[in-house]
């Protein structure tokens, strides 16, 4: 893992600081890791878990993304505004 992406001596790295693209690929690494079965117990379980907190970082980006796509539409005109979002 890289160093910004890799777990700390206090401790992982905040996920939530993390950006998609950063949080995808660490996801990534552990998906890997985890299917390569050469992990012992403890370190598979802690890497599940931290796979599982980056898993629901990615939802709530692209939750958030989504939310801010749906608020532009493009008028007839071809030119886009935005609406309010719902």
């Amino acid at each position: 893992m890289s160093a910004s992406l890799a777990p700390n001596a206090a401790g992982p790295a905040d996920v939530s600081a993390l950006s998609f693209e950063d949080a995808l690929t660490e996801l990534e690494k552990i998906v890997r890791g985890l299917e390569s079965g050469q992990q012992k117990l403890e370190e598979a379980i802690t890497a599940f878990e931290r796979g599982s907190a980056l898993r629901r970082h990615c939802e709530s980006k692209l939750a958030e993304a989504e939310t801010r796509i749906q608020a532009i539409v493009e008028r007839a005109d071809g030119a886009l505004s935005t609406r309010p979002i719902e």
